[in-house]
């Protein structure tokens, strides 16, 4: 790693400019390659950009700053997982400027006694008492705000032993339906374990083992007639669903790799969390040198034997590995890895669950490390002057534009511009275009509209690009061709056809006018400055469709949703809660749901709701 001396030294504004605005983790190094600050950030790129100010009044900080020479950061689904993530690779690498949660034994913990009616308590210290603790967290705010959730969806009693005792009427925490009261024998020892049982699950991460025991006791106090229990069981579910928050970094899966993968224009992106205790202690990102036309299965079966027959002496293969489902021969491969490695490991490939939700979160690792790759100033650099080749200017490009289409079967056609300069993309300066009196479907007449509407004072306002991308063949060329024919300086007209197979790669590419087709190598860095842009212009046509669709569709109901049955749509109400509940979910939630695909969770989410 380099030092601080050395011309490669840690550049704030070029790591910051890429870094996502999604919550996270971040691991702080010094120039040995050690881990000096470990942190969590609902926003990774404020938070890290806050300590690159030019004015830090904070000494530490301060002294922080100058020991930095490389910062790794760690995406989640929520600053929830975050905090989780923090703890445990603050445990791991107990690094120096993390100096007041070095000691384990100042982690706090929740804690459920092994009374006759057991309390919830925090707890912090050695444990003297007898009874089951859940953690550690990293700092007591976090498990006071896992107490009071605790007391919102599970009655069980948090009260001292002392105060316990001394009770003889039920307090305010059972008027406000908080307790059970169990300190003047209200209910039933059964019935008061029941509810401690539940909330014991909860903590080990089990929802939808508590959702389908509480489902189970409604549909039975029903049958019984208990209608005002019913009622109690279906709003303690309600309140289950909407304050849960699935937790994707720890769970109930003691030893297990997840194995993510992502490509784009050129890059390829192997992302690993390592899972051992029930939580994430690592993650890597591993870039190999992929030959053009390598199938994703391939690159897969290649890592996955060189990474796990090269391990250190001693080092022990994980009970399980999840792998994406492009690597194909499952069982083979299977038998192939545990034959050389003399280990009884599993690969597998979920479908849903908990490891599915792992699974995705290594891919979404993998994805954010591939963009901040591509997003680079280096990268962008070395590609231009690439594409620069291929036009055979003399000029630096200083600015390309690139137009796609989207809709479905022609209803709510949108139209995407996207912009980038030599630092990248501009995002500032995209346009989305609803395209209006048309014909459904007619893409050529979407391009014209399209095309006029984005240039119509384009020159007046000195933004005219030097390369106008068009995605599509010569149809699509031609309505860029017409509205520019009559321009003094118009600008270079690229249209970028995909190839039979429709693969990266083998795109073909037409020049404007001249119509001289050029098909690139597949390994080109110019092509890769392309397909980027090309796919970040499909991406935000997309985006803006599927919002202008959710829209027109957003007062639908569960009826209208093509697939949604009466059996799926009782699902749906009974383990979510009720309508309202249904429309406010997200599609990992709606996933989860017995019957419900995730392919289905998408449509009834993008039907129900405006993303």
């Amino acid at each position: 790693m380099a030092s601080k001396s050395d011309a490669t030294a840690f550049n704030a504004p070029d790591f910051l400019q890429n870094l996502t605005h999604q919550p996270g983790v971040y691991r702080m190094y010094d120039d040995a390659g050690e881990v000096i600050y470990v942190g969590k950030a609902k926003d990774l790129r404020k938070r890290l950009g806050s300590y690159f100010r030019q004015q830090v009044d904070s000494v530490k900080t301060q002294a922080l700053v100058k020991q930095i020479a490389n910062i790794e950061v760690t995406v989640t689904n929520s600053e929830a997982e975050a905090l989780i993530l923090e703890n445990s690779f603050i445990k791991k690498y107990r690094p120096r400027y993390n100096v007041l949660l070095r000691d384990d034994k100042s982690y706090p913990y929740i804690f459920i006694s092994d009374h006759q009616h057991p309390r919830i308590a925090f707890h912090r210290g050695v444990r003297r008492e007898k009874g089951e603790y859940f953690g550690p967290f990293p700092n007591g705010t976090a498990v006071r705000e896992s107490l009071r959730l605790l007391q919102k969806l599970f009655p069980v009693r948090q009260c001292d032993d002392s105060y316990y005792r001394a009770r003889s009427r039920p307090c305010l925490q059972h008027q406000m339906k908080r307790c059970l009261a169990p300190c003047v024998n209200l209910p039933s020892d059964e019935e008061y374990l029941e509810q401690v049982r539940l909330a014991k699950l909860f903590l080990r991460g089990k929802n939808n083992e508590v959702v389908a025991r509480l489902v189970e006791s409604m549909e039975q106090a029903s049958h019984d007639l208990a209608f005002e229990r019913a009622a109690q069981l279906r709003d303690q579910i309600g309140a289950l669903r909407a304050v849960q928050e699935r937790n994707a970094v720890s769970g109930s899966h003691h030893e297990m790799d997840v194995i993510g993968l992502y490509r784009e224009s050129g890059f390829t992106c192997i992302h690993m969390l390592s899972i051992r205790q029930n939580a994430v202690q690592g993650s890597r990102n591993y870039f190999p040198k992929v030959p053009q036309h390598t199938q994703d299965s391939e690159i897969l079966e290649s890592f996955l034997l060189q990474y796990y027959l090269n391990r250190q002496h001693g080092q022990r293969s994980p009970a399980e590995i999840v792998v994406p489902d492009s690597l194909e021969h499952l069982k083979r491969f299977n038998e192939q890895l545990r034959s050389v490695s003399e280990s009884n490991v599993r690969v597998l490939q979920p479908k849903r669950g908990e490891r599915f939700q792992y699974r995705a979160l290594a891919t979404k690792n993998a994805m954010n490390a591939v963009q901040s790759k591509l997003g680079t100033q280096s990268t962008m650099q070395s590609r231009l002057q690439a594409l620069n080749r291929l036009l055979e200017r003399n000029e630096a490009v200083l600015r390309i534009e690139c137009f796609d289409i989207s809709h479905t079967m022609g209803d709510q056609t949108v139209a995407s511009c996207v912009v980038f300069n030599q630092e990248g993309p501009n995002k500032s300066e995209y346009r989305r275009f609803n395209i209006e009196g048309i014909t459904g479907g007619d893409d050529y007449a979407a391009m014209a509209q399209a095309l006029s509407r984005r240039y119509k004072h384009a020159i007046e306002r000195d933004n005219v690009p030097d390369v106008l991308l068009i995605d599509g063949g010569k149809g699509q060329l031609t309505q860029a061709e017409t509205y520019f024919q009559d321009w003094p300086h118009p600008p270079i007209l690229l249209g970028v056809a995909k190839g039979e197979s429709r693969k990266p790669g083998l795109e073909t590419l037409i020049f404007g006018f001249s119509r001289r087709t050029v098909q690139l190598p597949a390994d080109d860095a110019g092509l890769h400055l392309i397909q980027h842009i090309r796919d970040e212009a499909h991406r935000f046509a997309i985006t803006g469709h599927r919002q202008r669709r959710a829209k027109v569709k957003k007062t639908s109901t569960l009826e209208e949703i093509p697939a949604v049955g009466a059996k799926r749509r009782q699902n749906l109400l009974k383990y979510l809660g009720g309508l309202q509940q249904v429309k406010s979910a997200s599609i990992e939630q709606l996933a989860n749901v017995p019957g419900i695909s995730r392919s289905l969770a998408e449509t009834i989410y993008y039907a129900l709701r405006d993303e």
